[in-house]
């Protein structure tokens, strides 16, 4: 469901995976960003929230398992 939202609100979708500071960052530059490239970055953006995503989804897992990351 959230990567879905991300394909139309990637702010929004960040801030839904407990990023407060960096979906506000994101925010301020993606408004601008649409508004001045005419929508050429939002793939951009797409990707940093799917990227962001799928991380919190993985950082939950290793939680629940109890997985460490070693090197």
């Amino acid at each position: 469901m959230n990567y879905v939202l991300a394909l139309f609100l990637p702010p929004v979708s960040i801030l839904l995976t407990g990023r407060l500071f960096t979906a506000i960052l994101v925010f301020l530059i993606w408004i601008p960003a649409l508004v001045f490239s005419g929508g050429l970055t939002h793939p951009m953006f797409i990707l940093l929230a799917w990227v962001l995503i799928y991380q919190s989804a993985e950082d939950r897992r290793a939680r629940r398992y109890g997985r460490r990351d070693e090197d």
